[in-house]
């Protein structure tokens, strides 16, 4: 199967999906039932950015679901908990207490956001490794390919890390169970990743287009904006989540009506980055 779709781009703009993969690998070997685990899928976020490399903007894509391994993570992100071996491989100091890993939602999930178990057996390190090997590193690499280019043609990079997110926060999905989420949830790591100006921008821009945003909660943004953003140095990295009651019903992962006034917004907001230069602001 392919893993990963990068498409260059010829612009400033760097766009990425990670999470909207629906192939699943035959060595997957889960067992909750499908439909449960697809709730993990931000489905359908490639299609609401399909109209970005036609203006120039490069496209990295995961095809493999973020539950089989999720490219969002650092690969010392890993729940040891799952494994029938030792891992030979650094695992992050405070791992146990790491948030995500915590809730089951580590280099390799556990749980679903409803808490559902993934497996009934242990992950071989082979296994884990394979998956890094043939995920991980592909979708690193042409994620950091993309923002090199970018950045070595105009002297800046503006990385958007696009995702969607339940209406509701699940049960295990955030530190904040219940939460009723905004429209937009812009995240650049309290400012870390990306200038504090770019961000309001896009705030300013989605707000005025009538949706309601919120910035860095109940994401701040994790791995692709923590480890590609450097706004000291003209790489802006920033995630944005969109609410999926706005394009897509949640029980059956069907599109409604609201998907093309959605993408017309969005795409709005990539013309106006693309027009955007972060030196200036």
């Amino acid at each position: 199967m392919q893993y990963v779709t990068y498409r260059p781009g010829v612009t400033a703009l760097v766009l990425d999906s990670p999470h909207s993969g629906i192939s699943y690998p035959d060595d997957f070997a889960y067992a909750c039932p499908p439909m449960t685990l697809r709730t993990a899928e931000d489905t359908h976020v490639e299609k609401l950015y399909d109209f970005a490399p036609a203006l120039g903007v490069a496209w990295i894509e995961a095809h493999f679901p973020r539950s089989y391994l999720d490219p969002n993570r650092d690969t010392t992100e890993l729940d040891v908990s799952l494994l029938d071996a030792p891992w030979p491989e650094p695992v992050a100091a405070d791992s146990v207490t790491l948030s995500k890993v915590r809730l089951g939602k580590g280099l390799i999930w556990r749980a679903t956001d409803d808490g559902v178990p993934i497996y009934n057996r242990k992950l071989g390190v082979a296994e884990v490794r394979a998956r890094i090997a043939l995920c991980w590193q592909p979708y690193h690499a042409a994620v950091a390919q993309a923002i090199d280019a970018a950045h070595a043609r105009n002297g800046y990079s503006i990385h958007l890390n696009c995702h969607s997110m339940p209406a509701v926060g699940a049960s295990h999905a955030t530190d904040f169970p219940g939460l009723v989420h905004a429209d937009f949830v812009i995240g650049d790591r309290d400012q870390s990743t990306a200038s504090a100006a770019l961000s309001r921008l896009i705030c300013d821009h989605l707000a005025h287009l009538g949706y309601s945003v919120s910035h860095n909660h109940p994401y701040k943004g994790v791995e692709l904006v923590r480890r590609y953003g450097d706004p000291a140095r003209q790489r802006h990295s920033i995630q944005v989540e969109v609410n999926r009651k706005l394009y897509m019903n949640e029980r059956t992962r069907e599109i409604t009506d609201g998907f093309a006034p959605l993408q017309g917004a969005l795409r709005s907001l990539v013309q106006r980055l693309l027009q955007t230069d972060p030196r200036t602001l």
